[in-house]
């Protein structure tokens, strides 16, 4: 089941569970130390997967402004027990079709992990720039036509 919420219609479960999740890859998994807790959750969308009543998958949406001049999908995550069951093919997809119906713009931007350059091509995105370093990880911007 997907949903998508405001910050402010968020459980708190539904808050802790997507905070651990974040952490339990960002951080831990990734062994990258940073600030998940950035202020910006307070302005996303939060669209996210359950199953069993635990949250698998996660992004959160940024409209233009809000985080870049173009609408943006974030923070990508799926549990790791889930994952290589497209389940971060179909969140992607739930975000692509919630910013096309929802929020104003001609791109959808993503800072992406460079590791993931397949996984967003196959999605549509192409790459804008040069790769950089975010936190200690390649990463490189990409975008979307919508």
């Amino acid at each position: 089941m997907t949903l998508i919420k405001q910050f402010i219609e968020l459980t708190n479960n539904e808050i802790y569970e997507i905070l651990r999740l974040r952490s339990e890859v960002f951080v831990v998994e990734q062994k990258c130390v940073y600030q998940d807790l950035d202020n910006k959750d307070q302005n996303a969308i939060h669209i996210f997967q359950k199953e069993e009543n635990q949250i698998i998958a996660y992004t959160r949406v940024f409209k233009k402004g809000d985080y870049y001049s173009n609408p943006s999908i974030g923070r990508v995550v799926v549990e790791k027990t889930h994952r290589g069951k497209d389940y971060g093919k179909r969140i992607m997809e739930a975000s692509i079709k919630y910013v096309k119906n929802n929020l104003d713009g001609k791109l959808i931007e993503l800072s992406a992990q460079k590791y993931l350059d397949k996984f967003y091509r196959d999605l549509g995105f192409y790459v804008e720039g040069e790769e950089y370093l975010e936190d200690g990880i390649p990463h490189q911007r990409m975008l979307l036509e919508i």
